[in-house]
């Protein structure tokens, strides 16, 4: 058992939260970084052990084009800054990974420059894939390069390269003695080479006890990439699909046989794999803006909290916030937010409550962390399994409905279970137990010999989130748009998607396959990548989703 079995991550993107300049003066440092100090108890306060945090080093703007692996970037700070700030992490028992961006780097990196002024001659121009200096590009550099998506500003790093494997090694070496991380989240660990990662793989056995590697992945076979010899890790991006549309479809089925799916892998279960669970992150939009039904927000949590794998919390999402991608920009997904604002929202705010609650019931309920997935009940609008460990079997139950539903479920061996989010005690009858469950909410079953201290504060009544437009009581974070209704969600989406894709799409998703949610999800994920690297026509987007074929849409995600 490794920490990071039973990690409950909180994700930050610095630079967004600490609203550092969008562009790198290269100038005077800035010690934003200290700003952080304050939400490291809020970080425990709401249950979480664990902090992904990135990009953080030296770049040109968005922090994905490194400059100088390292050099914590000026516009957060200097290097002592970000040590200081993990060894408080520490202290209050959080474990801290990095953002590893490893597979390409800006064009102020030094290799990179060295190639611009020697050309030819540069003993650096193997460092990058397929330099071709008998063409151009848009810099007019006198020459062409492989890049990352279509994006010349990121240039593709040679990992095959010996020096380039050693340096990164090196970079990594650094990370542990200068900061003393405990892991990473390799970006774009989808388009990286396999044996470059069997590297940082043997090299984390070396460095650090427990050395974590997570890798950013879209779609595909997990196993590819999480085995012995890769990563422990990979962004579970079908899952996240799953856990909003099957809410907003009123479909369970996407969502349980999404986790059979990643079950069959060997991944999410008992002895298996376990990958890093999310509603949101810097790169997609906001769960609260994409939930037709704000109030779906209660069972997506429980879900992202008991479901086989690692949960995380995206910074601002567990006040609710709204965040929507907009043309050319992922600044709305990136806000800065003072956390005066939200001083109270573990008492006042509902949905912080719930994270919280979600966050302490996971900490003290093992079989959360290590037990297998039993489906016991499916239906489009409800959902119940169980988690089993060690003599325990812990049942969860979710309602997608406006009405309430009485489940009846097969006890585990106690006597009496009790909800851990509400404290109700229910008895065993026949090897049963029957539990009505509120419109749009959830509860997690516990048995009750041992349940009854699971947590200092009970919560007499599952937190309501999204019931009126009062119910959240803060301040909006900065940068944010008023809240976005159902119908304004609806006329958004009907602006960027061609009527005739809509139609197509509203066809598929009546239907509820899991085989459709898989191709919408990668089509979702192309787009996604598509309007990292700019704007995105109406053209554009028919193409995507008029691509109904899944070897299809693999190949275009890979291509990026």
């Amino acid at each position: 058992m490794a920490w990071y079995d039973e990690a409950i991550f909180y994700h930050i993107y610095p630079l967004g939260l600490l609203n550092a300049p969008r562009e790198n003066p290269y100038g005077e440092v800035v010690h934003r970084l200290r700003e952080l100090k304050p939400w490291v108890d809020h970080i425990r306060d709401i249950g979480c052990n664990a902090l992904y945090i990135g990009p953080l080093f030296e770049s040109v703007g968005h922090g994905y084009e490194t400059t100088d692996y390292k050099k914590l970037d000026s516009r957060l700070g200097d290097n002592a800054d970000l040590a200081d700030f993990v060894a408080l992490c520490h202290e209050k028992g959080i474990r801290v990974i990095l953002d590893g961006v490893f597979n390409h780097t800006g064009r102020d990196f030094f290799a990179f420059k060295d190639l611009k002024e020697h050309r030819e001659s540069s003993r650096y121009r193997d460092w990058y894939c397929n330099v071709n200096f008998g063409w151009n590009n848009e810099y007019n550099d006198g020459f062409s390069y492989e890049n990352w998506g279509g994006y010349n500003l990121l240039v593709k790093l040679n990992q095959r390269n010996p020096e380039v494997k050693d340096y990164i090694c090196d970079v990594i070496r650094f990370w542990v003695d200068e900061f003393d991380i405990d892991g990473l989240r390799l970006d774009a660990a989808d388009v990286l080479d396999f044996d470059f990662m069997k590297a940082l793989r043997g090299l984390a056995e070396t460095v650090k006890p427990e050395f974590w590697l997570m890798g950013e992945v879209i779609h595909g076979d997990y196993t590819r990439w999480v085995n012995e010899g890769t990563l422990h890790s990979v962004t579970n991006y079908v899952m996240h699909k799953a856990l909003y549309s099957g809410h907003n479809d009123h479909n369970y089925f996407e969502i349980a046989h999404t986790q059979k799916r990643l079950g069959d892998m060997g991944g999410n279960g008992t002895g298996g794999f376990k990958l890093y669970n999310f509603v949101d992150n810097h790169d997609v939009e906001r769960i609260y803006t994409k939930l037709n039904n704000k109030a779906h927000f209660t069972p997506v949590h429980i879900l992202l909290y008991t479901l086989p794998g690692i949960p995380s919390i995206y910074y601002g999402s567990e006040f609710a916030i709204e965040g929507k991608k907009e043309k050319q920009s992922d600044a709305s997904l990136r806000p800065a937010i003072d956390l005066e604002n939200y001083k109270d929202a573990v008492t006042a705010n509902p949905a912080t409550k719930l994270i919280a609650a979600l966050g302490k019931i996971r900490s003290e309920t093992p079989a959360l962390s290590y037990g297998d997935y039993r489906e016991l009940v499916l239906t489009t609008r409800q959902y119940a399994f169980s988690r089993n460990h060690d003599g325990q079997s812990v049942l969860i139950t979710v309602n997608n409905d406006d009405s309430e539903y009485t489940f009846t479920l097969p006890a585990g061996g106690a006597a009496e279970y009790v909800g851990a989010l509400s404290h109700e005690r229910v008895s065993v009858n026949g090897g049963n137990i029957q539990v009505r469950i509120q419109p749009n909410s959830g509860e997690i079953w516990l048995p009750a010999n041992g349940s009854e201290d699971i947590s200092e504060e009970k919560i007499t009544e599952i937190p309501v989130v999204g019931s009126g437009d009062d119910d959240r009581n803060q301040e909006p974070a900065s940068g944010q748009e008023q809240e976005v209704t159902k119908d304004s969600v609806s006329e958004q989406v009907q602006e960027k998607v061609p009527a005739t894709v809509q139609e197509d799409n509203n066809n598929r998703s009546e239907s509820g396959s899991y085989e459709d949610g898989v191709i919408a999800g990668l089509q979702e994920a192309i787009l996604a990548r598509m309007e990292k690297n700019g704007f995105v026509t109406d053209q554009m987007r028919r193409d995507v989703m008029e691509n109904t074929h899944h070897d299809s849409l693999i190949n275009w995600i890979k291509s990026f």
